[in-house]
């Protein structure tokens, strides 16, 4: 199971064009400053924005070409948005059970998916529980889970932890890294945070204006950032 991508799309000034290639069990960092295009090309491989041309293949299935667009709903695409949006009237449990339901699963069986990402999260305990009473941690796990109860074949990560206060941003971050690696399907996460790159990733695509300025694995970015933008991120992550 792997994701290839190409990805084209002008709106007034701006122009994206962009080429991913993720491979089963690994992740793959977006990383670039605000408006680069790192979302827009979230939202066009979860389905959310149409390309203008190029395709999109996970794991051999054709999702979006010049004759071909997969609606959201039937992608196969887990996809974990940078404020949650958790439904606030929902439970944990139902939260989480909507993810496989949007795909058509039943009732009974999206529960039982529910029931065993709690559990797999460490937060089966909370499952009668709303969101206003989850603390930020506990929020970004059953955002997660409701990605994954979806039996996804991609994983999409927005800005995972940026809505974290940063007492708290380390910990979860690390919960969040070993979530991915026992899904071990491919991921592409979406971040400004260096941090975040570091801790999550296994390879990166930088981009800056809608264009690919660096392609590289984390220690190669590290020890030879190709633009002066990454050379910032590097300098003050090695400070920290």
């Amino acid at each position: 199971m792997s994701v290839a991508a190409r990805l084209r799309l002008a709106r007034g000034a701006f122009t994206l064009d962009l080429e991913l290639v993720v491979t089963v069990g690994r992740t793959l960092a977006l990383l670039g400053p605000n408006g680069a295009g790192k979302s827009t090309a979230l939202g066009m491989l979860a389905g959310m924005i149409d390309l203008d041309s190029g395709s999109i293949v996970v794991g051999g299935r054709v999702l979006d070409d010049d004759s071909t667009h997969v609606e959201t709903e039937h992608r196969r695409v887990g996809v974990m948005f940078q404020d949650y949006l958790l439904f606030p009237h929902l439970s944990v449990l139902e939260n989480v059970a909507f993810g496989a339901r949007s795909t058509g699963v039943p009732r009974a069986a999206a529960r039982g998916a529910a029931l065993e990402w709690l559990d797999r999260l460490g937060i089966a305990d909370l499952a009668s529980s709303r969101p206003p009473q989850l603390s930020g941690g506990q929020a970004q796990r059953v955002a997660l889970g409701r990605a994954l109860a979806s039996d996804p074949k991609l994983l999409l990560l927005d800005e995972p932890l940026a809505a974290l206060d940063v007492e708290i941003r380390e910990e979860v971050r690390a919960e969040l890294g070993r979530h991915i690696r026992e899904w071990g399907g491919p991921t592409i996460l979406v971040t400004h945070l260096f941090d975040d790159v570091v801790a999550l990733a296994d390879d990166v695509v930088v981009i800056e204006r809608g264009r690919v300025t660096q392609r590289a694995t984390v220690r190669e970015l590290v020890q030879a950032p190709a633009t002066s933008y990454v050379s910032r991120l590097v300098a003050s992550w090695s400070d920290d």
